[in-house]
């Protein structure tokens, strides 16, 4: 089956509530009035006008300033946030590697946690008792897996929630900021484990602050800029082209 991802004209808006919890007067004001200041509310496209495909055998990472619409892409593509204008189309299977950890239940041990996290990711009971032990290995958080996460250090609960998320080799791999994991010595075998994600995913869309990581992982780069894809091409090229007007 051919592997491919789709946006035609694809934009996105988000709303901002300038004033979300009213004191009582105003409550009551706007209730009597029926009407609600306009200024308290303010929609900015977070994605404008996206067009864009991608192919089987793209390596793409995806750069820009904070704010620049980087996440929101990937989380966009992923079904996270449906677009309010255009249309994404995606054949093949989506491997979302955002916001790791987020389905962690802190009241639960690191090992339980491994089993719902499996499911979220659509694994059977029985998959993740084969993975368990690699994912605990990986992890090397075995004094600590029977201990609930909430306990957990920053460093152990990333290390965990990534060794969780590379347990399979997936046909589109979507990457937001997850090589920062853990220590020096965690964040190579992090490093050297996407290495081999990337050469066996089909596509891979990877969004990182780390330029040397973009370079060394991707072959092709994106620049965003205030919801907008402003530049692309091959990745040095592109990385000089954001060097030079976005001073990083």
């Amino acid at each position: 089956m051919s592997v491919n991802i789709s946006l035609e004209n694809v934009s996105l808006k988000f709303r901002i509530y300038r004033n979300p919890m009213p004191n009582l007067k105003e409550t009551f004001v706007n209730l009597v009035t029926h009407k609600r200041h306009l200024d308290d509310v303010v929609e900015f496209y977070a994605l404008k006008n996206i067009c864009i495909n991608f192919h089987s055998g793209d390596r793409v990472g995806i750069i820009g300033l904070n704010g620049a619409g980087k996440s929101t892409l990937l989380k966009t593509i992923a079904g996270i946030y449906p677009p309010h204008e255009g249309i994404i189309k995606i054949s093949g299977l989506v491997t979302p590697m955002i916001e790791l950890g987020a389905g962690f239940d802190p009241e639960l041990s690191g090992r339980q946690n491994i089993y719902l996290n499996g499911a979220i990711l659509g694994f059977s009971k029985e998959a993740m008792q084969q993975r368990e032990k690699d994912i605990v290995e990986f992890s090397e958080l075995s004094d600590f897996i029977n201990l609930p996460v909430k306990y957990y250090s920053s460093g152990m609960f990333s290390r965990l929630a990534f060794s969780i998320a590379v347990i399979s080799d997936p046909e589109i791999l979507i990457v937001d900021e997850i090589l920062a994991a853990g220590d020096a010595h965690f964040v190579q075998k992090a490093t050297n484990r996407m290495q081999h994600l990337f050469q066996n995913s089909q596509i891979v869309l990877f969004v990182s602050h780390s330029l040397n990581q973009v370079e060394a992982l991707c072959k092709r780069v994106l620049i965003m800029h205030q919801g907008e894809i402003v530049a692309q091409g091959e990745t040095k090229e592109m990385i000089a082209y954001y060097k030079a007007h976005y001073g990083n």
